[in-house]
């Protein structure tokens, strides 16, 4: 039986992470925490599993490394300095694993592999994301990985540079740019998550759309890196690693 313990138990995410839990055979939901409750309820938790905010989840991190539990981090806003913290907080010889995903979707990480093996046939490569108004960070930890994967295959197949004759800008009209590859962000009510990623040459276009209608959604995924996390110490980038792509 896997202990876990979930950060952020009240938010929307934290709350559909302990349902799953719950009903997931092997799983025992150990602690369930909030804003202003103790970390120390987490305390002999297997995993914890966060889902919280850009502003608390490096502190949950750090606990979690300095009590030996396990992690599973949902929260996006991940910077390559962040990760470079947390690398320091696992030390040169990690006693547990941290795993972080910008997204837990099993569509999203596929569209992310399939946007990686057809960004070097294309021209031109530009992301839209769509996410509710209540999302803390512009563009989504899932279209800034999405780009900076496409700008690598790209770079690493030679692919010259993408042709974009603006001279003339209103700042922010062209999107985000990760390397080379732009990212245009829309806040609007009713929605979860939606991405699109768009790939054009002369005569052609490919899109690639993954569309999360429920927060179960991610659940799955959730899961799977629950499991996966306790026998890989260390910070695992990507739910990819975990479904073997």
């Amino acid at each position: 039986m896997i202990k876990v313990g979930v950060f952020g138990a009240k938010g929307r995410m934290g709350a559909e992470v302990c349902h799953a839990v719950q009903e997931a055979p092997g799983l025992d939901l150990a602690a369930a925490i909030d804003l202003g409750d103790s970390r120390d309820a987490l305390i002999g938790a297997d995993v914890a599993v966060d889902f919280t905010h850009p502003d608390a989840v490096m502190a949950n991190i750090a606990w979690c490394v300095e009590h030996g539990v396990n992690a599973v981090v949902g929260t996006t806003g991940f910077t390559p300095e962040r990760l470079d913290s947390v690398r320091g907080f696992l030390g040169d010889e990690p006693s547990v694993g941290v795993l972080i995903a910008s997204n837990f979707a099993i569509g999203a990480v596929l569209m992310m592999h399939f946007s990686k093996l057809a960004a070097p046939y294309f021209e031109s490569v530009e992301i839209i994301e769509t996410h509710h108004p209540m999302k803390a960070d512009a563009p989504s930890g899932t279209a800034a990985t999405t780009a900076r994967i496409i700008a690598q295959a790209r770079a690493e197949a030679g692919c010259a540079p993408m042709p974009d004759a603006t001279t003339q800008e209103v700042p922010g009209a062209r999107g985000a740019d990760f390397d080379g590859v732009r990212v245009h962000s829309l806040r609007l009510a009713g929605l979860i998550a939606h991405q699109e990623v768009h790939l054009t040459s002369a005569g052609e276009t490919l899109t690639i759309i993954d569309d999360a209608r429920s927060r179960a959604t991610y659940m799955p995924g959730v899961l799977a890196g629950i499991a996966w996390v306790s026998d890989h110490k260390g910070l695992t980038m990507g739910l990819d690693r975990v479904l073997g792509l």
